[in-house]
């Protein structure tokens, strides 16, 4: 059933982060049925003042169609309008649990660019959510920035529409928005701007010759990014690629993306880990090679590699590519007790500020003396752990929240420990994120040094115990996996 009582000023986009779905059903779903025709349709939606309703037969939704379905594939085409809908009809469209959070359908529509998903409570229509819905000052919402993205035909144009991903940030940060769910919400912006960007280059190079997975990681690929990252992407390549045939289209295809990401503010990955560069934009069967490799040598560089690169998450193309190579890297590192014991090695090198009297440690000289670095001393180690659990359990998990959430319930560590951890995580990166947003609102670059006086003394007090619960589980997991088994 459908809750009416709605709490106030739930179409704010900052909102929507707290607010269930069914809050915002305002009212029961205008179904017709596939026979109806298109006249008959445009009567009803005119009727009801709604501009798009759904085909339901036998309780079963089919598809839907909108005011822009009537304009564009009937008016314009000029068809016949005693014709059925479901010749104009969305089939098979992306739906909601009226259970979800709203955040959830901002996240589908601004991933997808579309503007109406249908709500299920179970497998009955209940209703429909459009962006409208969704947001009030849609300058600065998600769904609107993703919408904009998408009508770009121009890199200037995308880099114009990024500019205001700042904005988005700062929003979130004024608002006190999750950690979690700024990361997912700016990340997908980062999703849209590089899948137009592939459709734009398509558009320049033609289609691909075969298919292909463009491939997020680093923190786009956990859904964890802030206005401060660079690039971390990759190409799968079916195995029908050749390069003498095939590799001239995809070299260009990859450096017009990066080039176009630099453009929009996401610089070029320092150690060259992007689908521009030859060895990261391969066949299937070689990404393969590649992490058997990496699992077998445990060595310093393949550790790096498979820190970055484990940390996958599609994004474009053919999505089976990249489902084929994490199930068999996932089936094949959690047998591995020495490799997983290096990855724990490699791990604890990013140690907390914390001396051996549990008090900060500052940096001690150059330009950020006497600040702390909450990315790679604070939020790093804890992404680091919870890879290594994932690895260790299997887990097909990317988020960081969500990988330590599936070790809980796999046993690799106690709920207690995982409650611990998240709150470390969630305190920290939001930490981050209002620093960011603060030097941002002062007309400076965001970055990762803070600066312990900024703090209250509760705030101080907060980090140095969330340093702990980091360290703490560090040396737990390096007695598990000692080096010298």
């Amino acid at each position: 059933m459908i809750d009416s009582a709605q709490p106030r000023h739930t179409d704010n986009p900052v909102n929507l982060i707290t607010t269930p779905v069914r809050h915002l059903v305002k009212r029961p779903a205008v179904t017709l049925s596939p026979q109806t025709p298109i006249i008959e349709a445009a009567q009803i939606m005119r009727d009801q003042r709604v501009s798009s309703v759904l085909i339901v037969q036998d309780d079963a939704l089919f598809g839907l169609i909108t005011d822009r379905d009537l304009r564009n594939r009937v008016v314009a085409a000029g068809l016949d309008t005693q014709r059925s809908i479901m010749e104009i009809a969305t089939l098979a469209p992306m739906t909601i649990d009226i259970q979800r959070q709203a955040f959830d359908a901002l996240l589908m529509m601004a991933r997808h660019n579309i503007h109406h998903v249908p709500v299920m409570d179970g497998p009955t229509v209940v209703g429909m959510i459009t962006s409208t819905d969704l947001t009030e000052q849609q300058s600065n919402s998600a769904v609107y920035l993703a919408g904009s993205i998408y009508k770009q035909t121009s890199v200037e144009g995308l880099v114009e529409a990024s500019s205001r991903i700042k904005r988005l940030q700062q929003s979130l940060a004024a608002a006190q928005a999750s950690a979690f769910s700024t990361g997912h919400i700016v990340s997908a912006i980062t999703d849209a701007l590089t899948s137009r960007l592939l459709q734009l280059g398509e558009l320049q190079l033609g289609p691909a010759p075969v298919d292909y997975a463009w491939v997020a990681a680093g923190s786009q690929g956990r859904n964890e990014q802030t206005a401060k990252s660079d690039q971390d992407n990759c190409l799968v390549l079916d195995d029908a690629y050749d390069e003498a045939q095939h590799g001239a289209y995809f070299r260009d295809l990859s450096r017009f993306v990066c080039d176009g990401l630099d453009a929009c503010g996401y610089v070029y990955c320092p150690g060259e880990m992007m689908a521009m560069t030859d060895a990261w934009r391969q066949p299937l069967r070689k990404w393969k090679q590649y992490f058997h490799g990496w699992i077998d040598k445990a060595e310093p560089k393949a550790l790096m590699l498979t820190c970055v690169f484990f940390d996958q998450r599609f994004v474009y193309g053919q999505r089976a590519l990249l489902d084929e190579l994490r199930q068999e890297v996932l089936q094949r590192t959690k047998t591995q007790r020495l490799f997983l014991a290096f990855m724990v090695g490699n791990a604890i090198t990013h140690q907390p500020p914390l001396n051996w009297l549990g008090n900060l440690s500052l940096i001690k000289s150059g330009e950020h003396q006497g600040a702390i670095d909450l990315k790679h001393t604070g939020i790093v180690p804890i992404i680091d752990l919870a890879r290594v659990y994932a690895l260790a359990g299997g887990s097909p998990a990317v988020n960081t929240k969500e990988r330590l959430e599936n070790a809980a319930a796999s046993g690799e560590i106690s709920e207690q420990r995982v409650h611990d951890l998240l709150d470390a995580l969630e305190f920290l990166s939001t930490l981050r994120i209002q620093h960011q947003a603060r030097r941002m609102s002062d007309g400076h670059a965001a970055d990762n040094y803070l600066r312990p006086e900024t703090l209250s003394n509760l705030e101080r007090s907060h980090l140095k115990e969330a340093f702990g619960v980091v360290k703490s589980l560090q040396q737990v997991l390096a007695s598990r996996y000692p080096m010298n088994r």
